[in-house]
């Protein structure tokens, strides 16, 4: 990173902005646009001056670019973190920067809101018919066999299962498990899966309502967390990923069958997928940012999506599940 890109990436009123949206989530170019409620093609020109002074990144995916936050007050670039110091003390300090940035980020919480009811939507239609567009990602029977033996023989204990939902997968490993929590954020969702594991002995599982990137549960509280064709809702799949690492006991794994990259934009128009799929190089990354330690992936292609399955383990030791009282 050099001083005199980043200062005059500075200069600009617009691309301070820009900074502290992203410091928040990451961003379309289009979601950018709505917010500063400016043209594509000028946010397209600041978001350059921003990448080339190194303080955003770019990611494409399909036919859209996303962006995201490359400095903040502990990245290892001093000058960088320089930058994302002085944007925290001029929203502290600048009392009109302050206004115009939480105006901006009430735009923002207007884009959160819609991203979830346009899934929330989807969901809702789709529900009874949910396991048939599984189906999409790939018969389930190699996949559901590759995932088992991924888990290996060790005991999974308490599972969680984040976004359950018809319950498929927490019916398969329930006799695997100590106990079940199966978490889902639609109703719709979790009133199947009630159905579909009413059989269970009682006390085996419970069914929760409630969001992935804020697990009501207390840390260390799972031996094993799955994300069973999930993780493309996840508008930020770090920071679910590291909700689940919170969670998670020492010791304990993390699991997760999603899509590899791709490029069939259909998946996002037409199934509300945030993300088309997954390279290892970010599923990796993702995971190691979170804590963990990941395992070897197992790849399962297909006509024409591949499955993926990565694991990851939180390092530490954990009790015997069943020399304690579990979830």
């Amino acid at each position: 990173m050099r001083i005199d890109p980043l200062l005059r990436a500075l200069s600009e009123p617009t691309r301070l902005r820009m900074l502290r949206l992203l410091a928040h989530m990451e961003l379309a170019v289009g979601e950018l646009a709505q917010v500063l409620g400016q043209s594509q093609p000028r946010v397209s020109r600041h978001i350059k001056i921003l990448c080339d002074a190194g303080l955003a990144e770019r990611r494409k995916e399909g036919s859209w670019v996303f962006l995201r936050i490359a400095v903040s007050e502990q990245g290892e670039s001093s000058l960088g973190t320089a930058a994302a110091n002085l944007l925290n003390v001029a929203e502290r300090d600048d009392s009109q920067f302050a206004a115009r940035c939480a105006e901006d980020r009430r735009h923002l919480a207007a884009i959160r809101a819609g991203r979830e009811a346009s899934a929330e939507a989807y969901f809702a239609r789709h529900a009874a018919e949910w396991d048939t567009l599984r189906r999409l990602h790939g018969a389930d029977e190699p996949v559901e066999a590759a995932l088992l033996r991924a888990l290996g023989e060790e005991t999974i204990g308490g599972l969680l299962d984040v976004g359950t939902g018809t319950g498929r997968m927490a019916q398969l490993l329930s006799a695997r498990a100590g106990r079940v929590t199966a978490l889902d954020k639609s109703p719709e969702m979790l009133r199947i899966a009630r159905a579909r594991l009413q059989d269970l002995p009682a006390g085996k599982v419970d069914l929760v309502q409630g969001d992935f990137t804020a697990l009501p549960f207390a840390p260390d509280a799972f031996d094993t967390v799955l994300f069973h064709q999930v993780l493309h809702f996840a508008q930020d799949p770090a920071v679910v990923l590291t909700e689940a690492a919170r969670v998670l006991r020492p010791g304990g794994r993390i699991a997760v069958v999603d899509l590899a990259a791709h490029e069939r934009e259909e998946m996002r128009e037409r199934h509300a997928h945030a993300r088309l799929g997954f390279s290892d190089e970010q599923m990796l990354a993702h995971l190691a940012s979170a804590g963990l330690t990941p395992g070897e992936p197992v790849a399962l292609p297909g006509d024409p999506l591949t499955v993926k399955i990565w694991t990851a383990r939180r390092d530490g030791v954990t009790a015997r599940p069943e020399n304690r009282e579990t979830v």
